[in-house]
């Protein structure tokens, strides 16, 4: 299954591995391990950040996938599911609508209690 994997890097190791002229090499390992189908970094929040389209077979692929990131920089990562055009278009959206349009609305009153509207 097709994840998007988003990286946010903290300034430390990162700062330290790009000024001992380390950080090049160390994320061309990552990559050459990890092959994702495209990789891009850029910023987030202000922070480097780096994002990886990544072929997850199964859910404990994920760990193969995030902890170069979290053990050599400390890294957060975030894994989002990714659908193509032909995905979403096997998803049965028209199905989906039906079945649950015959559902009433939801009305969550102010004490956060839910109540079909009727």
């Amino acid at each position: 299954m097709k994840m998007l994997l988003s990286v946010e890097f903290p300034p430390e190791p990162f700062n330290s591995l790009v000024r001992s002229g380390k950080v090049g090499e160390i994320i061309g390992r990552i990559l050459e391990s990890i092959k994702p189908e495209t990789a891009y970094f850029s910023e987030k929040d202000g922070k480097r950040g780096g994002i990886f389209v990544v072929d997850v077979k199964t859910s404990s692929d994920v760990p193969f996938f995030a902890e170069p990131f979290f053990l050599i920089f400390q890294a957060t990562c975030k894994f989002r599911i990714l659908m193509s055009p032909e995905d979403l278009q096997k998803a049965g959206l028209d199905q989906l609508g039906k079945k649950w349009s015959e559902e009433p609305p939801i009305n969550i009153d102010e004490k956060g209690s839910l109540d079909a509207i009727v």
